[in-house]
Order: structure tokens, then C-alpha cells, then sequence
């Protein structure tokens, strides 16, 4: 079996780069005319508006029961709405329960709110939204309050600092319940809040002997305040989130102030240009008194050169963690924190930024609750993780401009791990690039994953433990030349400009960052200097900029898949605003700029990866007249796929150029596709694809396909099989290899609605090196109804690999194999390895057709063409 890119696989190819094995879909699919407009409101499928939350409030935090109610977050609403409106929570819909058809049959779409009394609270398509939790209600007997975080001697962070910590637990986001009982109707409800310190509520809940679903506030606790979390560190701005496969909560940390570098720049721009004015991000700013008002003391200091450093504002947090810590409150002058640095406990700024598990969610003791930070799946701006089903990937966004999409894969399944600190993996990060041109919604993503480093959590977390005695005081000692004690003015003015030029060196300096960047280059990522090993997980982002890897998407704010994925199904990437880094002439990518919006989806091959992104909704532009802008998707944040495959989309804006200020919760009900798996053969063998449906919420009753090689040339369909369930069949007929179709019925109702269903089997034999289309025609497809589908045909390819080196002549009889799935065929004598051998038949056979011809598997230098140096290349390899 091997592995290899969609790229690799699109039909433009000219020769084979491939050996033995089938993987997922490949190609990109014709799409309806869009409108006028550079991208255009978009929507492959259908959606509904469910609901819209009251003025002010975004739209975070879905979650559906098993019995089929739902909740979301009210998440900082308008404090001028009328009670209860006023203030963040959670809430759920009261009488109404989503069915798992695959169908938006269960409600009418709701009308937009028209009146300020309808837009000043929630507004429901069926049923009524009624709050559980809200900020600020008192828990835990009493003694906490719901959202908020307590210093280890239990008093309100709130009380004790600045303006920014007004509405503290208002910003409620992910909602994940964990079940107790058997039939799913009591458990916890873990919801997130995105403060600094971060807090996670865990609340009790039951569904009454009524149907309705109650919390018992007595018993709710903010899981936070407690000492195994702040030996972690504590958290900040806990975002939206995952419940594991094996039913764990997830808790992302959106740590915006992790920039080391602001923009598109890199390190690499500052060490070139011997300073880091104007490059500088939030985070080398971490430790300094007061941290938020640096932007104050850089316009001071450089004038027309001052920036605004990436982040910085996520660092007025800083002092509130070091309290929750247990840190001394310093003296306040007139309500604001003064510049006096905090000297005794102060946070270490490698310790966010993570995926924090809750590994024991159910325990009775709070202290037990086991919390564990994935500290080896990279630091970033997380939005959200999704944990994929093989329980080894596991996919994460991050959210603000100029930020990237990574990917961990552990080596083994994680709850294999006995202790999760062993947990170990390698660390990916996207590089996409654009395919073909046209408006947004016709231009795919081409994904690579990028590895960054493999390491494992006790690993990652011995090298942040070296940071953990840093302090504002360091920011002032290290860096300036007059000690603060005696003129802290002065002391800090130098620091500021130190740090600034030549970067913070209480932390990974620049230095530490190229020169990881250049092993990587000469040495792969396993071949660096073990004192560099830190560098990927704890400077995620930069990092992947040195390597090359896209750092470029807007506002990536949701990731998700059906919880029970299979490969065929589709995982989905939410882009709350196309824009900014994603549309300048620099860069992976360069598109029309949509504010608004769009869902990528990608298809899941049989280890969990994705190799290519499809835009299925794109958001309207400003232009667009107000009546399209109303019923259109704007600022998607949160997504959730549920068990009937449809998608919960959660909004972010606001009015933007709408007739009503509300942020709406809609549902997504994808279109029925027909797909035929593409396959890679090596020449003169034999390979199997299958062909299915996807997206069938009122099954199939029958139809008629056709499977079509465009290339016999290059492979031709040998036999066909239909799937077991089906009893009614014709043929199938092959005919002459160049197409086979299928007829068939069924009678039993053995299929019935489902995600993805599979009609058939087809086995195809490379009988030539190249590349070609298989297509599908639909002649017709009727489901349990009666009723037609149009459903999207989604054609693939097949590649055939190089023949035989010297023709079975002189040279071997088997064609040559990729051993290690990277597109190269290593095993060039045939015979299933990598050997001296294959050095030597290279060498002999270097001028020979069979190589000169198929470049793209023997190019082992990766310089194009066929020359002596490849030779050396897979000695190398050796």
C-alpha cells in the first residue's frame, strides 16, 4: 500500500509516480454558474436558518443529545438586551428534537428577527431557547461562580484587576456533554469560556420525566480552581473544543498571543535584516510589566517604524494568571495595573496555547479529574481539535490572520498510551496550493502535510519546564542596563527597545529558530540537533513558516466530522473571513477576497488524511443586495457534524450587510455525490476501486451507472462486482475494458439512509504507464420515495506505474514498487525492497525509456529530470 498527494493523481499527470494501492477520490467537479461577483454566495447543497441569538451574541458551542435536543452558547450578548438576554450562557431548545434523517424536514426555516424585541433575544424555528447556566450564577454550594476563576486561596480573579476583565465568564463557547447513564440522558455538560485565566464549567445535567432538560447549578464547579489545573499552568481563552472518541472532553486554548512574528514575515526576515522592528509579534513581549501597553512604548521609541506586534493585545492577561497562579497582586493606582513587575509567580508562556484533555470528566473529587495538556500537538491559536476515530489523528485550526492548520498523528492509538504523558506522534503543518483558477467556490485546495518534528508529551513538557522560573523581572534584568529598582522608567524603555531589535532572551531566541530551520533542511526533521528538538512544538507557528508550510489562512474556526468518520467521509474546515493573507499577490494563496466566508470539506482516505480541500459553501460579498446577504451563510464560526451527516454552522458577525444585526445557527444538509474510488497500479497489475454514494438520507431503491476508463491504454476495467446487499442485479457487463455498467435494485431495502453506501466493486489492470480519467454517468438513481437523484459525479483516476526496468530483457522481470509510499519507485529490480541492487539496475538502465520516460518516479534528487545524480540519491537512501 502506499501513500501519496492528490496531486499526484490529477489527470494532467504525465507520467506514473506510484506503486500498488487504491486511495480516496481525486479530482476536482464541475459546479453550478456562480454569481457575478468574484466568489459569490455559494452553497453545494442546501441550508436552513434554525435559529438566531439575541443582539450582540455570536453563535458558539453546538452540541445535539442522543435524543436529539440541542444546546449552544449565548456568548456574550449586548448588556442593553432585556433580561435574560443580557448576559452569557448556555441554553437549549425546548421542544424540538432533530430526527437523524439526513433531512432539514424536521422544521420550517425560521424568518429572520424584524423587530429590535425579536432581535434582542433568541429566536428559534421550532420551539423555544431557554438558558441553563449564566455567567455569574452561583455554584458549587454556593461557593464559586459560573465562569469565573478564583486564586488558590478562593478569591474572585475579578475582584482583584483591571477594566479588561468586565464580563468575566460572558464569552461561553464549546458545549460537550459526557453521559452517565446508559439511554444518554444525564451526565455533564462541559462548557468553555474564553477569559484569561481560562475557565471550563462542568455542570450537571438530566433530562426530567417531561423531556426537558434541567441543570443542577448546586453541583456545577469550574473545573479551573482547582490545584491539577494550575500545576498545568491553568488555561487561556478556552475556545470551542472536541469530545474524544473515547468520550473525553477537549478544551482549546486560543492563545493569541503566541506571534512571535507578526504577519506573513518570518525569523528568518529578522536575523537577515538585523532587527525585528517592525516584525516583532505579541508573544516576545510576554513577560514585560504591563505587557498591553507596548504598542504605547513602540510608537515612542520608533516613530513612524512603530507596529502594532501581532497578538499583543491577548497579553493583558498575563497578570490575572500569574494571580490565579498565586502570585502577590502588586499595588494599583486609580484601578490600573502599574508597571511594577511581578517578580515571584509568574506564567510561563510555553504552557499556552494546547488541547487539554479532561481525562477523568465523571470524577466525584475535582481535584481528580486527571486534566492533561497535549503539549506534543503544537502551540497555536487553537480554535479547535477533531480527534478522528482511529483515535491517532487528530486535526487543529488556528484562528486570527496568517495562521496555519496542522495535523498530529500519534504512533500508536492514544488510549493505548497507559500514562498520557507518554503519547507520542509526529507533528504536521498544511502546505496547500491552489488548483486551477475561476471564482473561490471553483478552486480547490491541494493539501501536503508538512512534518515538523516527532516528539512525545513528557518530552515537550521538560523543555517548557525550563521556562517556568521567568518572570517580569528577567524582562527588566536581562534586558536593559539600568537596574529597575532604582528607575523602573528608564529600565523598562531600554528593555522594550532591546527586545525589540534583538528579541526576548528569557525564551527560544531567533537564532535557535533559523538554525533549526537550516538542519531541517539539510538533515530532515529527525536530523536536528537534540537542544533544537523544542523548537517545532514550542514555536509551532514559526517554525512552519521557516519550513515553507502555509501560514496564510484567515480565521480558520472550525474543524469537525462525524464522530464515527470512516475513509470516504468528509472531515470540514470552516474560514470565518477569506482575506488578509489569504488574497495579497504573496504567498500559497492569493484568492478574491470573500469577508464573509466560506466551508472547505475534505475527504478522508483510509489513514485518516486529507489531500484536498473543496469549497462546499462560499459566503456572499459586501456588494451583494441585502436580500441575499439575509439568506446567506456570513463569518462561519463553529461547525459540528451530527450522526445523520448534515452540519450544524454557527455564525460570528453580525449585521454586516443585512437587513437584521443577529448571528444565525443554520443547518447544512450536503448533496448525494457518486464517487469511484482512484487507484494506483504497477504496471501489468491489478487493483480494486469502489463505487458509492454518499449522502442518501431516503436511501436507494435502484438505478443505472455506467463506469467509463478514458484510456484503455493506460488501464481497463477487468471484472465487476456488486455489493453483497444488493439482490436485484444485471450484468454487470464489462464489454471491452473500457467501461462497465451496473443495474440494479434494491428489493430488501438493505440500504437504507446513510453517509456513504457502496454499490459496487470494480478491478482494474494497468496495462500502460500514465494516467487517466475514470468517469460515471448517471443514467438514473431513485431512492426509497420515489423520488429522482440528481446526485454530483465526482470522477478519478488511475495511474499505472513504470514497466519493467530493461523490458524482462536483461534487466528484472517485476515492475519496480514505492516501498514507502513517497511517490519514488525505490524498489526499482521489483522485488518488494529497498537494496543495493536497485542502485545498480538504476545505473545500468539510467538511459533506457522506462526511466527517461517516468521522471517523476525515478527522480529521486528532485530536480525534474533523470541524471547520474539520482543514482547517488537512492544510494543515499540506503
Amino acid at each position: 500500500m502506499v501513500e501519496f498527494t492528490r496531486r499526484n493523481l490529477m489527470a494532467s499527470s504525465v507520467a506514473a509516480a506510484v506503486g500498488v494501492s487504491a486511495v480516496g477520490s481525486a479530482s476536482a467537479q464541475e459546479r453550478p454558474d456562480e454569481h457575478d461577483t468574484p466568489a459569490a454566495p455559494y452553497v453545494e447543497g442546501s441550508m436552513k436558518r434554525l435559529s438566531t441569538t439575541a443582539f450582540g451574541a455570536e453563535v458558539t458551542g453546538p452540541f445535539v443529545f442522543e435524543t436529539g435536543e440541542m444546546v449552544y452558547s449565548l456568548q456574550a450578548p449586548s448588556t442593553d438586551n432585556p433580561e435574560p438576554w443580557n448576559e452569557g450562557g448556555v441554553g437549549v431548545i425546548d421542544d424540538f428534537q432533530f430526527t437523524f434523517n439526513g433531512k432539514n424536514d424536521e422544521f420550517e426555516e425560521m424568518e429572520p428577527p424584524r423587530t429590535e424585541e425579536e432581535q434582542r433575544k433568541v429566536k428559534t424555528a421550532t420551539g423555544e431557547y431557554r438558558l441553563l447556566a449564566r455567567a455569574g450564577d452561583e455554584i458549587n454550594g454556593g461557593t464559586e461562580r459560573w465562569g469565573h476563576q478564583e486564586t488558590p486561596d478562593g478569591e474572585d480573579v475579578a475582584d482583584l484587576v483591571d477594566e479588561s476583565y468586565v464580563g468575566v465568564g460572558d464569552v461561553t463557547d464549546m458545549n460537550f456533554f459526557v453521559s452517565t447513564t446508559e439511554d444518554g440522558t444525564e451526565g455533564y455538560l462541559f462548557t468553555n469560556h474564553e477569559t484569561r485565566p481560562g475557565g471550563i464549567s462542568r455542570t450537571p445535567l438530566y433530562r426530567d420525566e417531561d423531556g426537558y432538560w434541567q441543570a443542577d447549578l448546586e453541583r456545577a464547579l469550574q473545573v479551573e480552581n482547582t490545584d491539577a489545573f494550575r500545576a498545568l499552568g491553568g488555561t487561556k481563552i478556552n475556545c470551542y473544543g472536541d469530545l474524544t472518541p473515547w468520550e473525553t472532553p477537549v478544551s482549546a486554548e486560543e492563545e493569541y498571543g503566541h506571534p512571535r512574528v507578526s504577519g506573513t514575515h518570518t525569523v528568518s526576515d529578522i536575523t537577515e535584516e538585523g532587527s525585528g522592528v517592525g516584525i516583532r509579534g505579541g508573544s516576545e513581549f510576554w513577560n514585560r510589566p504591563n505587557a498591553p501597553n507596548v504598542t504605547d512604548a513602540l510608537e515612542e521609541h520608533f516613530g513612524d517604524d512603530a507596529w502594532y506586534p501581532s497578538g499583543a493585545w491577548a497579553l493583558s492577561g498575563n497578570e490575572k494568571l500569574a494571580y490565579y497562579l498565586g502570585a502577590e497582586p502588586v499595588d494599583r493606582e486609580e484601578g490600573e495595573n502599574t508597571r511594577r513587575p511581578i517578580g515571584d509567580v509568574f506564567p510561563n508562556r510555553y504552557r499556552y496555547g494546547y488541547f487539554v484533555e479532561i481525562t477523568n470528566p465523571t470524577a466525584d473529587d475535582p481535584e481528580n479529574q486527571q486534566p492533561v495538556k497535549h503539549w506534543v500537538m503544537g502551540r497555536a491559536a487553537w480554535e479547535c481539535p477533531e480527534f478522528m476515530p482511529d483515535e491517532k489523528t487528530v486535526y487543529g485550526a488556528s484562528d486570527g490572520g496568517a495562521k496555519g492548520i496542522y495535523k498530529f498523528v500519534a504512533d500508536e492509538p492514544i488510549t493505548e498510551y497507559d500514562d498520557p504523558m507518554d503519547v507520542r506522534g509526529t507533528l504536521y503543518a498544511i502546505a496547500a496550493t491552489e488548483v486551477g483558477t475561476g471564482t473561490v467556490g471553483e478552486v480547490d485546495l491541494d493539501v501536503e502535510w508538512l512534518p515538523l518534528g516527532t516528539a512525545s508529551n513528557a518530552e515537550v513538557e521538560s523543555w517548557i519546564a525550563e521556562y517556568d522560573d521567568v518572570t517580569q523581572v528577567d524582562y527588566l534584568e536581562t534586558h536593559a542596563e539600568t537596574d529597575w529598582a532604582e528607575d523602573l522608567e528608564q529600565a523598562l524603555l531600554e528593555a522594550d527597545e532591546e527586545v525589540a531589535i534583538n528579541g526576548n532572551q528569557d525564551y527560544i531566541t531567533d537564532e535557535e529558530i533559523v538554525e533549526w530551520a537550516r538542519q531541517y533542511e539539510e538533515y530532515g526533521p529527525d536530523g536536528v540537533d537534540e537542544e533544537l528538538r523544542r523548537v517545532p512544538f514550542l514555536e509551532t507557528r514559526a517554525a512552519a513558516k521557516e519550513i515553507g508550510a502555509t501560514v496564510e489562512f484567515n480565521k480558520a474556526e472550525g474543524i469537525d466530522a462525524h464522530d464515527e468518520a470512516e475513509p470516504g467521509d468528509f472531515i470540514y474546515f470552516a474560514i470565518s473571513s477569506l482575506g488578509g493573507s489569504m488574497t495579497d499577490e504573496q504567498g500559497d494563496l492569493q484568492f478574491d477576497e470573500v469577508d464573509t466566508g466560506l466551508l472547505y470539506r475534505g475527504e478522508l482516505d483510509e489513514h485518516y488524511d486529507v489531500s484536498r480541500l473543496e469549497p462546499v459553501i462560499v459566503g456572499p460579498n459586501p456588494s451583494d443586495p441585502e436580500s441575499l446577504q439575509d439568506v446567506s451563510l456570513i463569518n462561519l464560526d463553529n461547525v459540528m457534524v451530527m450522526d445523520d451527516g448534515r452540519v450544524l454552522l454557527c455564525e460570528d458577525k453580525g449585521r454586516f450587510g443585512r437587513s437584521y444585526p443577529n448571528d444565525a445557527l443554520w443547518v447544512y444538509e450536503p448533496p448525494t455525490t457518486i464517487t469511484v474510488d482512484s487507484l494506483a497500479v504497477s504496471h501489468g497489475a491489478t487493483g480494486e476501486v469502489d463505487l458509492t454514494v454518499s449522502s442518501v438520507p431516503d436511501g436507494i431503491a435502484g438505478g443505472r451507472v455506467t463506469v467509463s476508463v478514458e484510456h484503455p491504454a493506460v488501464a481497463e476495467i477487468v471484472d465487476a462486482s456488486y455489493h453483497d446487499r444488493l439482490e436485484l442485479t444485471s450484468g454487470p457487463t464489462v464489454g471491452d475494458g473500457s467501461s462497465v455498467e451496473f443495474r440494479f435494485a434494491d428489493l430488501e431495502d438493505e440500504i437504507g439512509s446513510g453517509r456513504q453506501v457502496t454499490l459496487a466493486t470494480l478491478e482494474l489492470e494497468g496495462t500502460g504507464p500514465g494516467t487517466t480519467d475514470l468517469t460515471i454517468d448517471v443514467h438514473a438513481l431513485d431512492d426509497d420515495d420515489a423520488a429522482s437523484i440528481d446526485p454530483q459525479s465526482r470522477p478519478s483516476v488511475v495511474v499505472t506505474g513504470p514497466p519493467p526496468i530493461g523490458g524482462g530483457g536483461s534487466g528484472p522481470t517485476d515492475a519496480p514498487t514505492d516501498p514507502d509510499g513517497d511517490g519514488r519507485f525505490e524498489d526499482v529490480n521489483g522485488n518488494g525492497r529497498l537494496d543495493y541492487d536497485d542502485v545498480v539496475v538504476l545505473f545500468e538502465h539510467l538511459e533506457d525509456d522506462a526511466v527517461q520516460l517516468n521522471d517523476e518516479a525515478f527522480d529521486f534528487n528532485e530536480n525534474g529530470r533523470i541524471d547520474y545524480d539520482d543514482v547517488v540519491a537512492l544510494y543515499d537512501e540506503l
